[in-house]
């Protein structure tokens, strides 16, 4: 179905570029938002990906790869993007105050900032891993293959983003232990 389609998008059939493109879209906005972290900038690495697909699809050789090579795409947008606009901005969420919250959504929140704030500290490169292998599950092979890199090339990004994620993650830890203590971070 979807190899039809991608042959009818390739003949020039916007119908077909169409229903691909809506099929994928939820996807592609989720990797970009993780790899970005800004909403705008992903939505529009989003949009950048899908022009270039619909400007390049007649250059693709297998149409059974076509959501490899539109991740592909979406990653090329993303690290574009976040060199277009090399800022840094602090987006501050807001929750909700209907309920209380409890001990439980306090750790969660707090864990879930933590995470934040070591993953900003990676190049999207880095991130760019990350979120193929452990958010959109793709085993390193096609990792490999989606951003058009080696093998070993993945694993040593997702090893070291790992590192200074961890890294990143015991230096908060420390700053937070040494401030309950009453020194000075």
């Amino acid at each position: 179905m979807q190899r039809d389609l991608v042959e009818r998008a390739r003949r020039g059939d916007h119908d077909a570029f169409s229903e691909l493109a809506g099929a994928a879209i939820s996807r592609l906005d989720s990797a970009a938002w993780l790899i970005l972290r800004d909403p705008e900038q992903a939505a529009d690495a989003v949009q950048n990906a899908l022009v270039r697909a619909w400007r390049d699809l007649p250059t693709l050789r297998d149409p059974g790869r076509f959501d490899a090579w539109l991740h592909r795409l979406l990653v090329r947008s993303c690290i574009d993007e976040a060199r277009r606009l090399r800022r840094h901005r602090i987006d501050v969420p807001l929750i909700a105050l209907d309920a209380p919250g409890t001990a439980d959504d306090l750790s969660t929140i707090a864990d879930r900032d933590q995470l934040e704030r070591g993953f900003v500290r990676l190049d999207p490169d880095m991130r760019a891993v990350i979120v193929l292998h452990h958010y959109l599950d793709l085993p390193l092979p096609d990792v490999a293959v989606t951003l058009g890199i080696p093998i070993g090339t993945v694993k040593s990004r997702l090893h070291r983003a790992m590192g200074l994620l961890r890294a990143a993650l015991d230096a908060d830890a420390r700053a937070g232990r040494e401030i309950s203590e009453g020194r000075p971070a």
